[in-house]
């Protein structure tokens, strides 16, 4: 039986701030479009929350199933590849963390009286088990960005400024494309780090395909680029917004680490940094409109 605290680590803490940072960025550009209905952002929370560790708990399971969470494996601890929780056990409250953030996104749609959230919410859980499960799993067909960017970027941001605003806007989308990039950066670090096992498990990633140096103009670019989208929110909303770059006290190490070609477990870091980043860009974009439209 694994522990409280393997249970824990299993969920991938390090990944969490790509659930909430969303919430707040998007609840950030509600604000900057008239108010924001906390009750409902909250509500938005509990389904990214939900989702994230339910993807995380998915993955486990079905690269545990599969054996592509090799003894040559860099990363954290796997609950199923590591063997110290059932296979069941770990599929199970995957689907659990599903049907948290079903239950909550449900009340969302009848709060708003946008029943198509339903399919919404249906594509997000879908895409979320079949990132590894099913036969034929897209994240092991180097797409994995691609979910990542849409369902943490685009869908999570815009669908938080929507549920508050029924609309979203440039500065809406803006926000949501420099989320999902930055995101995508942590994905693309976790794959950097594990590419020479993935390589081996024949599991394909974006990394295994672009290899150790285009992974890592990757990485830089995705970052880069959430830095320009900083700068056009600020332009759109109010230049508070740019205290969203404070960001960037944890993204020059993570830069720093990646022109010094660091691999393996130092990779860790990186990916801890990036997490950070995207959560201050988040919280600096709350801040800032807050600042323009006092409460």
């Amino acid at each position: 039986m694994a522990t409280t605290a393997e249970w824990l680590e299993g969920a991938r803490p390090r990944t969490l701030p790509t659930a909430i940072a969303p919430v707040l960025a998007g609840t950030a550009i509600a604000i900057a479009d008239g108010g924001a209905r906390w009750g409902l952002a909250t509500l938005c929370l509990v389904v990214a929350l939900g989702l994230v560790i339910g993807v995380n708990f998915a993955n486990d399971y079905s690269d545990g199933i599969r054996g592509s969470d090799g003894e040559d494996r860099v990363g954290p601890l796997r609950l199923v590849g590591s063997g110290v929780a059932e296979p069941s056990h770990v599929k199970a409250a995957a689907f659990g963390c599903f049907g948290v953030s079903a239950v909550a996104g449900l009340v969302i749609t009848i709060s708003t009286g946008h029943w198509w959230f339903l399919i919404l919410g249906l594509a997000c859980i879908l895409a979320a088990w079949f990132y590894t499960g099913g036969s034929h799993p897209y994240g092991y067909a180097g797409l994995g960005e691609v979910f990542v960017f849409v369902f943490f970027g685009l869908v999570a941001v815009g669908g938080t400024v929507y549920v508050q605003t029924d609309h979203v806007g440039a500065a809406g989308w803006v926000t949501a494309s420099l989320i999902g990039f930055l995101a995508c950066a942590v994905l693309v670090a976790n794959n950097l780090r594990d590419i020479d096992g993935d390589r081996t498990s024949g599991k394909h990633t974006l990394a295994t395909k672009l290899g150790h140096q285009g992974t890592r103009v990757c990485y830089l670019a995705l970052v880069f680029l959430a830095g320009v989208g900083v700068i056009v929110v600020a332009a759109l909303t109010t230049w508070w917004v740019l205290l969203g770059l404070g960001m960037v006290v944890f993204l020059v190490p993570t830069v720093r680490a990646m022109i010094d070609r660091v691999t393996g477990m130092s990779l860790v870091p990186v990916l801890r940094n990036t997490g950070l980043a995207e959560l201050l860009c988040a919280v600096g974009f709350l801040v800032g409109a807050m600042l323009d439209r006092p409460l």
